[in-house]
């Protein structure tokens, strides 16, 4: 039996790891390796790579995405979205998710991972139809988590609605690496039963549990799993990519990656891994394993985030009272699964309830709109009162929240006139307009520094 791996370190495991710091300059001296390595797909844009290039690296993220293409000719490259929020954290119109599919399919990428934090498939169809429309595969993503609303025949029935959707493949998606042998063995087992589509397995080392889960996952039948070059792996980042080649070679599976490859790029990596640790970056919290995830059901990217912002406010001695607000939150939000945009809110929310000392005494915006039912349909019963407190008699929306939405691409690109260069501009500027903005007056002060050096040394040359 032949298996295939996707390999995170571009984005997944940078991201659950250091916070998605790691800048083009610092990888491109190894893409021709990891194109070459025998990969299925390498990930390495959508999640929070967008923002972070705009907010922290100072990186336009569509050209980042065209170096990697450049580099990278013969592997497929995938990105992460989230549905109708895209790469942000509310829902954008129709146009907005049709422009930006089309841009970042034209810019090079093949595949398109596309979930909903709810699993309401209402916001993921426009993404899925867009994809589809361009030529690039649609890869279904199923947001795997547990609570008493959630069990196999749900999942199974996600799946075949996807299939008939129209995506290319079904990934389930396991957040917070909470899914154990044995339901992966029993899920992958369920939906290939189901479906004829590929199905891949997504999952993280938080809980300790990964490497088994994957094991399974080939074992059951799954086409392809997800996994980081070992010196990225564990922790709150994905199970190793070396020993999963080791132990699935030992077991018959054809596996077409190339060890010496592979030993290459994560040479390569560890000093980056290395300075990252040195400098603070990589915090070795993240980097072990938490049980007690199991009962929280935290995913990496909300774990590395929710330290890095309980430190910088000199609160992390507060971080396990959070981590056990956390699963009354998403509770009283009717379980939702912990994935972007819903992980943040939940997350954001538990920490104002234990530091404020008292529960729901400050509400965020996102968590008001998503009682009214701006992010989708929630998989259960909200809790009551605290929708009557935060809703009063407003009736919560109970359609596609994208449908109450004006189109905005071109309105857009006509108020910013000559400050976007084109339209991949645009969709950064709806994206993140604060971090666009600062991005733009920067690049066009470096093009003009550039001019007038150029101009004075040719001045200097002449003379």
């Amino acid at each position: 039996m032949k298996i295939q791996f996707t390999e995170t370190v571009l984005r997944d495991a940078n991201q659950s790891l250091i916070a998605t710091r790691m800048g083009y300059n610092e990888f491109e001296p190894i893409l021709e390796d990891l194109d070459k390595a025998g990969y299925y797909s390498l990930e390495c844009w959508g999640g929070a790579t967008f923002d972070s290039c705009l907010r922290y690296l100072n990186e336009d993220p569509w050209e980042r995405l065209r170096k990697i293409r450049k580099k990278c000719p013969d592997t497929k490259l995938q990105m992460l979205l989230r549905g109708q929020n895209l790469l942000g954290y509310k829902h954008y119109p129709d146009d907005v998710v049709r422009m930006f599919v089309k841009k970042s399919v034209e810019n090079g990428i093949d595949i398109i991972r596309i979930f909903d934090a709810l699993n309401d498939l209402r916001n993921i169809e426009v993404a899925v139809d867009e994809t589809l429309k361009n030529g690039a595969m649609a890869s279904g993503a199923i947001c795997f988590t547990k609570s008493p609303i959630h069990n196999l025949e749900m999942y199974v029935d996600i799946a075949v609605r996807m299939e008939k959707m129209g995506v290319s493949s079904v990934c389930i998606k396991d957040m917070a690496g909470i899914i154990s042998p044995r339901e992966t063995y029993e899920l992958v087992r369920a939906i290939k039963e189901n479906i004829k589509l590929p199905v891949i397995v997504h999952t993280h080392s938080t809980t300790g549990l990964g490497l088994m889960s994957l094991m399974k996952a080939a074992e059951a039948g799954a086409d392809v799993i997800d996994t980081a070059i070992s010196c990225f792996s564990g922790g709150t980042s994905q199970p190793p990519t070396e020993t999963l080649v080791y132990a699935l070679k030992e077991q018959g599976f054809e596996i077409d990656l190339d060890m010496d490859a592979l030993k290459k790029i994560n040479d390569f990596f560890k000093p980056i891994r290395n300075k990252a640790l040195k400098n603070g970056l990589l915090n070795p919290v993240v980097m072990t394993t938490d049980t007690d995830a199991l009962k929280y059901q935290v995913p990496g990217g909300m774990l590395s985030n929710l330290v890095a912002q309980l430190t910088a406010q000199g609160k992390l001695d507060k971080l396990d009272e959070v981590l056990l607000e956390t699963p009354r939150v998403r509770e009283d939000l009717g379980y939702p699964p912990l994935v972007t945009p819903m992980s943040q809110m939940v997350g954001v929310q538990a920490a104002t309830n234990v530091i404020t000392g008292e529960r729901y005494k400050t509400v965020s915006k996102e968590v008001k709109a998503y009682l009214h039912g701006e992010y989708g349909k929630a998989p259960g019963e909200v809790n009551k009162e605290l929708e009557k407190k935060v809703l009063g008699d407003t009736e919560p929306i109970t359609g596609r929240f994208a449908d109450t939405l004006e189109p905005m691409f071109e309105k857009t690109k006509k108020e910013l006139g000559e400050t976007a260069k084109s339209d991949e501009d645009v969709l950064s500027y709806i994206a993140f307009p604060a971090q666009a903005e600062k991005f733009f007056r920067d690049r066009d002060k470096k093009n003009e520094n550039r001019k007038n050096g150029t101009f004075s040394y040719t001045i200097e040359r002449v003379g």
